[in-house]
């Protein structure tokens, strides 16, 4: 963030509240949807409890819809939701790049489709624009890569259980043999231009191209295909 002053610093300060503001009622309405529809048992004690605090609404997104989290890092969505609380309790004197806010509003686009099975942006004319199918084509990398633990797991009659995250997913699937040795390099590298990406890390959108979104699309389709053998 930097001192900036007129209109453009407050439009990005109130666009970044607001992002999080849907991120937040995003989680409480899909957390308050009735069991018939989401399937979770949620009592309304805890729906309450955890409504009091952003973080305590990612905890119960992880503990209770994980499947709903693939291509979603809580861990990044909390860090700008801190941003956001710097922006709204210092004053009118601190705002945000421009680049932070756009990323911001991708990430819970994401969030959103994973929750309610449609993006809020179907069809983004903006500079972020790749930056959103690279990040929805990694949602269905993980998404993959879940089935295909999964799946290795239960074959091999182990106590099944879905991967915390892509690290530990690889892990499991060359550990279970279900991954060639090198075939994982890639996909880290992949993750490690995600990562750079969903911070805004100064130098992101050198990085990434459009072969690379393809490149994730490949591996999405290969998971898939694997996964679902």
């Amino acid at each position: 963030m930097r001192t900036e002053g007129a209109a453009h610093a407050a439009t990005r300060r109130l666009a970044m509240i607001s992002i999080d503001n849907a991120v937040e009622l995003m989680a409480k309405t899909y957390l308050g949807l009735p069991k018939r529809v989401t399937g979770l048992a949620i009592t309304r004690k805890e729906l309450q409890d955890v409504g009091e605090s952003f973080p305590a609404l990612l905890d119960a997104l992880e503990l209770h819809a994980p499947e709903r989290l693939d291509g979603v890092d809580l861990g990044v969505i909390e860090w700008y939701h801190r941003l956001r609380n710097e922006l709204y309790h210092q004053g009118n004197g601190l705002t945000v790049e421009r680049d932070k806010v756009e990323i911001y509003a991708e990430l819970a686009n994401v969030l959103f489709t994973n929750l309610f099975g449609f993006a809020v942006v179907e069809d983004p004319s903006r500079k972020t624009e790749l930056l959103g199918e690279f990040l929805a084509a990694w949602a269905d990398v993980e998404r993959g890569l879940r089935a295909l633990v999964d799946r290795g797991v239960d074959k091999l009659g182990q106590q099944a259980r879905r991967p915390i995250n892509l690290l530990e997913g690889l892990s499991l699937a060359h550990k279970n043999h279900l991954f060639d040795a090198a075939q994982p390099r890639e996909l880290e590298q992949l993750r490690a231009v995600r990562n750079r990406a969903a911070h805004g890390e100064p130098g992101w959108e050198s990085l990434l191209t459009q072969d690379m979104v393809k490149r994730v699309r490949y591996w999405a389709d290969q998971l898939r295909g694997v996964g679902a053998a």
